[in-house]
């Protein structure tokens, strides 16, 4: 939240985009920074990505584009798959 200089009540855009959660500051957005300072997850959005309340999730914060982004685990998976596949292809060793 310091990198991105995000301070509680700010208010926020919360998309999903192929699998990610993507959160960006919105003066228009219907969610706000916690008063902790924390980006809470509504219900609505964990249903996107198939998350369940307490799942690990993946954060990248991006201070240039002036977002955040949430990789959850079947995402990640997803990624890991296929570096994995770009690496080793067929192999088996």
């Amino acid at each position: 939240m310091k990198v991105l200089q995000w301070v509680p009540g700010l208010r926020l855009s919360i998309r999903e985009r192929r699998g990610l959660i993507v959160v960006s500051a919105d003066q228009q957005g219907v969610f706000k920074v916690a008063k902790e300072g924390h980006v809470r997850l509504p219900a609505v959005v964990r249903h996107w990505c198939g998350l369940a309340a307490g799942d690990r999730v993946f954060i990248v914060a991006e201070p240039a584009s002036g977002r955040l982004v949430v990789y959850p685990p079947a995402k990640l998976d997803e990624m890991i798959a296929q570096a994995h596949e770009a690496v080793f292809g067929g192999e088996h060793e």
